[in-house]
């Protein structure tokens, strides 16, 4: 029974900490002017809307006097295994240097 518990909290712990990235992501965003739905539909074509990503959009809690740098959005993303986000975001920080 305590393994379950275990499970919940580890569980319970990557959900918060995933909601973070995605808090991150959208801030980052923002701060570029960029629309966070598009970039992640480009890099996951495939996949239907993230519900993550619709309620932090929905949200919005006041993340946007906080300024999320470019390699810290790449790290991140990359901790979390979205190597196809990351390398869309690093295609953006590209056009956007030009």
């Amino acid at each position: 029974m305590e393994f379950n518990n275990i499970d919940e909290q580890v569980i319970q712990k990557y959900k918060e900490d995933e909601t973070l990235m995605v808090r991150l992501f959208v801030q980052w965003c923002a701060n570029h002017k960029l629309d966070p739905h598009a970039l992640y539909q480009t890099a996951y074509p495939q996949q239907s809307a993230n519900s993550v990503l619709k309620e932090v959009i929905d949200s919005d809690d006041g993340f946007e006097e906080l300024h999320i740098d470019n390699e810290t959005m790449l790290d991140v993303l990359q901790m979390f295994g979205n190597d196809d986000l990351a390398f869309v975001v690093a295609d953006e920080i590209q056009r956007l240097k030009k």
